[in-house]
């Protein structure tokens, strides 16, 4: 199971080769997706999760993802699945980790 989880790690990064400033973390049976020091994705179980707002988890929503869920009891509603669509278009993942980006900066306290 990890080194498929692996895989799917090293298949996301590749797909987010255009944001500047990506590291991803090894965290609770998963990974922590950051810009700078700004924690913006999960990957977990061989998905992705972004951080959504108000405003931008309609998208996902649209597209069918819920919020992630570590185990049956956690629901972190501000971090969504990526659909699988998104995920194998390297531009529009790009864009979506984007927003996911601001909106971690946003939460921070820190302008764009």
């Amino acid at each position: 199971m990890a080194a498929r989880q692996d895989s799917f790690k090293d298949f996301v990064l590749d797909q987010l080769t255009e944001l500047d400033g990506l590291s991803c973390r090894a965290m609770f049976g998963g990974y922590g997706l950051y810009r700078g020091r700004k924690f913006f994705g999960i990957i977990h179980r061989g998905r992705l999760y972004l951080k959504v707002s108000p405003e931008t988890v309609t998208r996902f929503i649209r597209h069918g993802m819920g919020p992630f869920r570590p185990n049956g009891t956690q629901t972190l509603t501000t971090y969504y699945e990526v659909p699988v669509d998104v995920l194998e278009n390297a531009q529009q993942l790009a864009e979506w980790a984007g927003a996911a980006c601001a909106l971690a900066r946003r939460a921070a306290g820190r302008p764009r």
